[in-house]
């Protein structure tokens, strides 16, 4: 899995670069310090994933997240914010950001990010609690489904559907999910692609919008870590 590291403050891609080159079947194949110079690593040396900070001088994470999706979806972002609520994170998952983190998660909950990213998986951060959900809903009210529709399609779900559906609103990944309700994670993945299917989810971004939307929402205090 190849990585790129973007980040204006020296010292913390150091920290990043220390413990990513230690991890199995992960390289660092690139830095960045602002997003002029991670657009133009992202298309020359094609990552899997970017670690993007999103406050940077120049040409900011969010331009460069929709500069870099537009000319390589293939190349998954992960955001970096030092604010939960942050509106630029807001406009990064807009842009096509696979998720985002805060700076302080531990080093395992990042590690896990980029690995669920890279699998296609999109991440939210734990604290990203409902007033979030509902300002990302209220970007894309025009686009997303009414409050009556979300709640007929989450209704075609079976009952265990259901409850993975409500695990992926809480921001559980695929493992989590597995370990929680007992089941085979390939058991998991199957049910999460006819999950989507079923509500016309795009991924679990859009999942958990729709969740908020149908009044299965947990509650943030509900809410448990996402990996």
């Amino acid at each position: 899995m190849k990585v790129l590291l973007v980040d204006d403050q020296a010292l913390h891609r150091m920290g990043m670069r220390m413990f990513l080159a230690g991890q199995d079947g992960l390289q660092i194949v690139g830095e960045a310090a602002d997003g002029g110079d991670a657009v133009r690593h992202a298309l020359n040396l094609r990552p899997d994933v970017v670690v993007m900070d999103v406050r940077m001088p120049g040409t900011d994470g969010i331009e460069a997240t929709r500069r870099i999706v537009e000319a390589a979806p293939e190349v998954r972002v992960l955001l970096l914010t030092t604010f939960d609520l942050d509106e630029y994170v807001i406009e990064g998952l807009e842009a096509g950001a696979s998720g985002f983190l805060t700076k302080d998660a531990e080093p395992g909950d990042i590690l896990s990010a980029i690995r669920a990213v890279a699998a296609g998986d999109a991440v939210i951060a734990p604290s990203a609690t409902r007033r979030l959900l509902t300002r990302l809903t209220s970007g894309v009210s025009q686009q997303a489904a009414s409050s009556s529709s979300a709640r007929t399609a989450v209704a075609r779900l079976s009952s265990r559907e259901h409850e993975i559906f409500v695990e992926i609103a809480r921001g559980a990944t695929n493992a989590e999910i597995a370990a929680r309700l007992h089941l085979a994670e390939s058991t998991v993945k199957s049910n999460v692609g006819r999950i989507f299917t079923k509500i016309g989810a795009r991924d679990r971004v859009h999942a958990v919008i729709l969740a908020l939307h149908a009044g299965v929402m947990p509650a943030p205090a509900e809410q448990r870590p996402p990996f």
